[in-house]
């Protein structure tokens, strides 16, 4: 796979997955813009990243911010190439609790914000490129009181083969993965119970849905296209019995 001279726009990139993906792209000789509303974190990664990497705040639920995000990005380096929408928030409310204003905010932020970036950053995809969504196992199943995410992770996938449609033209590549159950910190305390839910016998690991992306944004891989990706471990193709 060769990243040199490319240029990744990471959204949520300050901690958890965003913060994974954007480590396996500096790891790989890309150029990565972190993109995050947690400044401290955000500046704090940028600063361990090197170089090759710059933070810009941004609150993705903005239009104003997110044009200011392209703007300074060409201004830095010139061209972009890659965008991995990754920014979201998760709100478990009791449905009768669940206020608009709540629902509203889920949305903006994990699936307006998918639109207005992909809209955005792609006008600037000059030689084609590769964007991917970071939807969720949860697009296909659910428990309670997670209508709101259900939601958006459900109209991400929607969106990612709309968008493949309409961005074909330009040789831009759109996909989405579904992570299941990736652990972002204290992976040791976790149980054996906890592994023993995933047919690959283990809870992942942000690494594990970077090294997806890698994959769906290597130009050589441009036949898969349109398509979600489950990156679950088999957690939702394990059939559970309880006695």
């Amino acid at each position: 796979m060769n990243f040199q001279n490319k240029t990744v726009i990471i959204t949520g990139a300050a901690n958890g997955i965003g913060k994974g993906i954007a480590t396996a792209y500096i790891d790989v000789g890309a150029n990565v813009v972190l993109v995050d509303l947690d400044e401290i974190a955000g500046q704090d990664l940028q600063k361990k990243l090197g170089d090759n990497s710059i933070f810009v705040k941004t609150d993705v639920r903005k239009e104003e911010d997110i044009k200011q995000l392209i703007t300074k990005t060409k201004e830095h380096f010139r061209q972009i190439d890659i965008l991995i929408n990754n920014a979201g928030v998760s709100r478990f409310t009791p449905l009768q609790d669940l206020t608009v204003e709540a629902w509203d905010e889920v949305i903006n932020t994990n699936l307006r914000s998918v639109f207005i970036v992909s809209k955005e950053a792609s006008k600037y995809m000059e030689n084609g490129g590769a964007i991917v969504n970071i939807a969720s196992t949860r697009a296909a199943m659910s428990e309670p009181n997670s209508e709101a995410y259900a939601a958006t992770k459900g109209g991400i996938v929607a969106l990612t083969h709309a968008l493949a449609a309409s961005l074909s033209e330009q040789g831009i590549t759109v996909n989405s993965i579904s992570p299941g159950w990736i652990q972002n910190e204290n992976y040791e305390e976790l149980r054996n119970k906890d592994h023993a839910q995933h047919l690959s016998n283990r809870v992942g690991k942000p690494e594990d849905i970077a090294k997806a992306c890698l994959y769906l944004t290597d130009s050589e891989n441009n036949f898969v296209n349109g398509e979600n990706i489950t990156v679950d471990g088999g957690m939702t193709r394990k059939m559970i019995y309880e006695g």
